[in-house]
């Protein structure tokens, strides 16, 4: 088995893996940092390769179409998703024809997915779900993710200089694809947030767990089941439920679909649509045809 610490600093394998494939898979790494991929896509790929060469006990050289088709109906029976399997065969085909140079996969076609519609909580329940929060840190991760529509990954680096109280917006840094944007910050916030740096001293992160480090995923995601469960919200909420709420909420409001997507940092206004299927206002004035009769 081939393991890669966090940072892809280096690589150990056993005897199994010869010294050309981890030319390549270094090569790999290097690739993908040259191109500006996040770590996390990075950790991704990297993990995928891995584990591939692992199952297939090949060089990367020998490797054919079959192989991949074969390692990805494997993935299938052992419960994939569409999602994690249209990773690896993006992973896969990253690193065969970007850095191998290798010319297959033509007709390697990407899983359909299965589209879900995003849970989305109504503003009585975002409001019952906030003030079940007790602890100011975690009550203000909650408001800026649903007031300003942040991923987990984007307001847990916050930091105070990203914060423009007089504009009210915040500028969201390296957020997915590694794009910045500018969002909205709610006036009502700011105070609350002014006094949170202030009694804190802070003057760099504005979320940090005990150990004076950045606060974890974790840590976001444990706190938020407690105060779902407090708060009686019987919906299979996530963290990321905020964020979807927020998209739904501005769009009932008459904001611009655009707007939205540019809030939100969506690359195609497609993925910003999926918020109409999910507005309750955009189906409340249609009658179904049983009051006809």
């Amino acid at each position: 088995m081939i393991f890669i610490n966090h940072k892809h600093v280096m690589i150990i394998a056993d005897q199994k893996i010869k010294s050309k494939q981890l030319d390549s898979l270094i090569g790999l790494k290097n690739e993908l940092k040259l191109r500006n991929y996040s770590d996390k896509t990075c950790k991704a790929y990297i993990n995928v390769n891995l584990r591939f060469l692992d199952y297939c006990q090949k060089s990367p050289k020998s490797v054919q179409n079959k192989d991949i088709k074969r390692y990805l109906e494997h993935r299938r029976h052992r419960g994939a998703g569409s999602s994690t399997l249209s990773v690896t065969l993006n992973a896969l085909k990253f690193y065969y024809t970007k850095v191998l140079k290798r010319k297959f996969f033509l007709d390697i076609k990407h899983p359909k997915h299965r589209q879900r519609l995003p849970v989305v909580l109504s503003l009585s329940e975002v409001a019952e779900l906030l003030n079940s929060v007790k602890n100011e840190k975690y009550y203000l991760a909650f408001s800026l993710m649903y007031g300003s529509g942040l991923r987990i990954s984007e307001v847990l680096p916050l930091k105070v200089a990203d914060f423009d109280f007089e504009q009210k917006t915040i500028h969201v840094k390296a957020g997915k694809g590694n794009k910045d944007r500018i969002t909205v910050l709610s006036s009502k916030l700011i105070p609350k947030i002014q006094d949170y740096i202030k009694q804190n001293n802070i003057e760099q992160l504005l979320f940090v767990g005990r150990n004076g480090k950045m606060l974890t995923t974790r840590s976001l995601q444990k706190m938020f089941r407690i105060c779902l469960k407090k708060s009686n919200i019987k919906k299979q909420a996530t963290c990321h439920s905020l964020r979807h709420s927020f998209a739904t909420h501005l769009l009932e409001n008459g904001i611009d679909i655009r707007y939205i997507q540019k809030l939100l940092g969506h690359k195609k206004l497609e993925t910003t649509q999926i918020y109409t299927n999910v507005s309750a206002q955009s189906i409340n004035h249609i009658k179904s045809p049983w009051e006809l009769i």
